[in-house]
């Protein structure tokens, strides 16, 4: 069993949902050599999510940020933690609803994703800081 870990720094981005798939093969050891294996993503934030979809269509990332928007609304008056700005407690939420990890297989050397899926940042904070990843992976070969 091999073993692999490295924590990486994604450049500030704007509020939405971003593809970030490259920045996370490239921070790997080259992943053709590994037969079978996982490769878990986890974020180190709290107003920041993790999570799987479309790669293809950059609707998709611009309408799932309309649909958290309008679902998770900011300024609302029960929320208590209110010291960090509108955005911030709506940011925890999304953050809990969408996850903060995700573990994706890998075989014969590629993520095993399906042809449209990509891994996306959600960016919950209107300005919000770089994000620190922490990238493991875990291999047979």
């Amino acid at each position: 069993m091999h073993s692999q870990q490295k924590e990486i720094l994604l450049p500030k981005l704007n509020r939405g949902f971003h593809l970030i798939t490259e920045h996370i093969i490239n921070a790997i050891e080259p992943i053709y050599n590994i037969k079978i294996g996982l490769l878990n993503v986890f974020i180190k934030h709290t107003s920041a999510s993790i999570t799987i979809n479309e790669n293809s269509d950059p609707c998709v990332r611009k309408d799932m940020e309309e649909y958290f928007n309008r679902n998770v609304l900011e300024g609302e008056a029960y929320y208590s933690h209110v010291y960090e700005g509108l955005d911030d407690m709506p940011a925890h939420i999304k953050s809990s609803l969408l996850g903060s990890s995700i573990t994706i297989p890998i075989t014969n050397g590629k993520l095993s994703l399906g042809i449209w899926q990509g891994v996306y940042l959600g960016e919950h904070r209107n300005i919000a800081s770089s994000r620190t990843l922490v990238i493991t992976v875990l291999s047979a070969t």
